[in-house]
């Protein structure tokens, strides 16, 4: 695609799902700029000029990202990160460090203190946009996995192979194909009866029984 097919597309909103930003800077013009930038029909903006002012809103409300500055009065964007990490409330939430800082020791700093990425200034508005849309899903995803507990993960991948086998079902071209509908079923068939064990719970004393004979 050349260059002039490229500026000729149909523009598009890049966070064009429900999503709540707190920008957190002492400069009201980037403040500003982040606010008609990143405005989508689907995106609610709120600015913090400092460090305190971003607390007491993290408090009153839920957000999904949150865009730091590092030199702010009252309390530094280091600070904060440090604040919003030892939260339990907040600490998962996406944090992007927006600052003109970028010598190797910010940048280290801001990881170390626990930013997800890290911005330099001035602000590809664009580029940012796919940034914060990147660290939201992925936050996202995180949450939706069930680290904890290995029998539902392992039912969240029984139920993707599934899904993808009965995608496969119907794209088996006719003879030139190694692979038969006979073996997707096959297949199938092994990971539904792995997926109906793992859904059912062991009785309690069949439990502790099995307990006692591994300690013996």
């Amino acid at each position: 695609m050349s260059p002039t097919d490229i500026r000729s597309d149909n523009w598009t909103y890049v966070l064009d799902e429900p999503t709540r930003i707190l920008v957190v800077d002492d400069d009201p013009i980037l403040c500003e700029f982040a606010t008609v930038y990143l405005a989508t029909p689907m995106t609610t903006i709120d600015t913090a000029a400092d460090g305190e002012a971003a607390l007491a809103r993290l408090t009153a409300a839920d957000y999904d990202v949150v865009l730091v500055d590092i030199e702010m009065p009252r309390m530094d964007g280091f600070s904060l990160v440090e604040r919003i990490r030892s939260d339990a409330r907040l600490g998962d939430m996406p944090v992007i460090m927006l600052t003109g800082h970028e010598d190797i020791a910010s940048i280290d700093r801001a990881y170390q203190v626990g930013a997800t990425s890290f911005v330099a200034k001035p602000v590809n508005w664009r580029q940012l946009s796919y940034q914060i849309r990147y660290v939201i899903r992925t936050t996202r995803n995180k949450r939706a996995t069930p680290h904890d507990d290995p029998a539902a993960s392992m039912r969240t991948s029984l139920e993707q192979i599934i899904a993808r086998l009965d995608d496969l079902t119907g794209k088996i071209p006719s003879g030139c194909w190694p692979l038969s509908y006979d073996d997707i079923r096959s297949a199938r068939e092994i990971a539904q009866r792995a997926l109906a064990t793992l859904s059912v719970k062991p009785d309690r004393s069949e439990v502790a029984q099995g307990e006692k004979n591994v300690a013996a």
